[in-house]
């Protein structure tokens, strides 16, 4: 048993490592537009993540793998129930990639602008995605007996789903925003430092209403709450991290308003997580069907030789990760392999 909750926590953990690491690139991409308003600024923009933005990804190869090892009668419900979501997030995945790599490649303003285009949009098909993958998640979905999933793809677009989905996109604008205000300078720095406030309020408002509805439609989560008041303390404190977080910026404390900004990422995760346990995926049909880190989990010999693999493995990527950053913290200088 205490293995099923381990890699549950586990699993928690390397999805919200994916939003917050990956999650401010992403911010940057719905950003990029609006902020950066010539060519220069926006070569700023782009070269703020470029050293770190492929490495960032890793995190989503590992919770689905994590996945894949612990839990796979969830994986397979998923990757099965939700191909169609599947495979248009693969497709944005990879037209961000392009736009990020080809960019650069021509000097013709027009070239550029398409894939400045290409890059945004790309970024918040994802952002929004996510959101409507967590949103059905925490809706339920129709999953039946034999652990299939019902429906298509029109199914997943509840507005339970939807507002979540927009609650990510403003998320993870403002990790980004963030973000930036920790590698731009000058007229940039300005302008996303005006900025920050501005996406706050709409997140706080949005996220109010995610709040509202989870404790209004859904049951299971609510109940989790009424019983245990005291979890209150993981949303409360992340919704108080985006308050002194932006204290930090107006300090210019870019960094700690950043650390600020990615733990308010995660304890919302947490929170929803909490409200969730030991569900993974909440059938709508029947209770009865849902898969739980217990009835989907695998052998416990399996767990204990992936969690041995885990505890091996994660600390180089830590410090893989913690390296990069090192070595290319600072603000962004371009240069002549730049984007």
């Amino acid at each position: 048993m205490w293995l099923n909750i381990v890699w549950y926590v586990l699993f928690v953990v390397i999805i919200a490592g994916y939003l917050i690491m990956d999650g401010f690139d992403i911010g940057v991409g719905i950003l990029h537009p609006f902020l950066a308003k010539n060519d220069q600024e926006r070569r700023i923009s782009l070269n703020s993540i470029g050293p770190v933005w492929d490495g960032n990804e890793v995190w989503l190869v590992l919770g689905g793998g994590a996945l894949f090892a612990a839990f796979p009668m969830v994986y397979a419900s998923l990757f099965s129930g939700f191909y169609a979501a599947m495979m248009l997030v693969l497709l944005v995945l990879i037209l961000r990639t392009v736009a990020i790599e080809f960019r650069s490649k021509r000097p013709s303003a027009r070239w550029r602008s398409l894939w400045d285009w290409v890059f945004f949009g790309s970024s918040l098909g994802i952002a929004l995605l996510l959101g409507l993958a967590f949103g059905n998640i925490m809706e339920g979905v129709l999953l039946n007996a034999q652990g299939n999933i019902e429906g298509g793809l029109l199914d997943l677009l509840n507005p339970f789903a939807l507002l979540l989905g927009v609650t990510t996109v403003f998320m993870l604008a403002t990790h980004g925003a963030i973000y930036l205000s920790m590698k731009t300078d000058g007229e940039l720095l300005v302008r996303v430092k005006r900025w920050i406030p501005r996406l706050m309020v709409v997140f706080f408002v949005l996220n109010t209403l995610v709040v509202i509805g989870t404790i209004v439609l859904h049951e299971l989560i609510a109940e989790r709450y009424l019983q245990q008041p005291v979890l209150v303390i993981f949303p409360a404190a992340s919704l108080l991290c985006v308050i002194v977080a932006w204290l930090m910026v107006r300090k210019g404390r870019y960094f700690v308003a950043f650390l600020l900004s990615g733990a308010m990422i995660a304890g919302l995760l947490f929170s929803a997580a909490i409200g969730l346990y030991p569900n993974l995926l909440v059938s709508s049909l029947n209770q009865e069907y849902n898969l739980t880190i217990f009835n989907a989990a695998s052998q416990p010999n399996t767990l204990t030789v992936m969690l041995i693999i885990a505890v091996i493995g994660m600390p180089f990527v830590l410090l893989y990760t913690a390296g990069v950053y090192y070595f290319f913290r600072g603000k962004v200088q371009l240069g002549s392999e730049s984007y």
